[in-house]
């Protein structure tokens, strides 16, 4: 992968997420992905991404904005704001930075989340 494939894929999931698709948005995963969230156990696996996208994400909707990509090798690291409501009802708007790490086959095969405060 190029470095302009790396950063293709980060942006596709996020467009993705935002629309609510959430078939797009596992294929940019690989079948043993982890993701990292905090305020949850590691998510392992497509069948735990989809679970975590269509039951258990307090996100009812919403919108990223990047600020910045940086890309290394396979890495991204992904510096926005995330604006929406919560399944609660809430609105927020919240910095957040996320790492990726991708595999040989153009997939993310990990994922960490980091948020500006708790609660999302």
């Amino acid at each position: 992968m190029t470095s302009d494939d790396v950063e293709a894929l980060v942006r596709r999931y996020y467009q993705a997420v935002d629309a609510g698709d959430v078939p797009a948005l596992l294929d940019c995963f690989a079948e043993e992905a982890v993701y990292r969230r905090p305020g949850y156990a590691p998510l392992r696996g497509r069948e735990a991404l989809e679970r975590f996208y269509r039951a258990e994400r307090v996100i009812a909707d919403g919108e990223h904005a990047i600020d910045a990509v940086v890309v290394q090798g396979r890495g991204a690291a992904v510096r926005g704001t995330f604006t929406g409501t919560l399944r609660d009802g809430r609105h927020v708007e919240i910095g957040f930075a996320d790492f990726f790490t991708t595999d040989e086959h153009g997939r993310v095969a990990e994922r960490h989340t980091y948020f500006e405060r708790p609660g999302v």
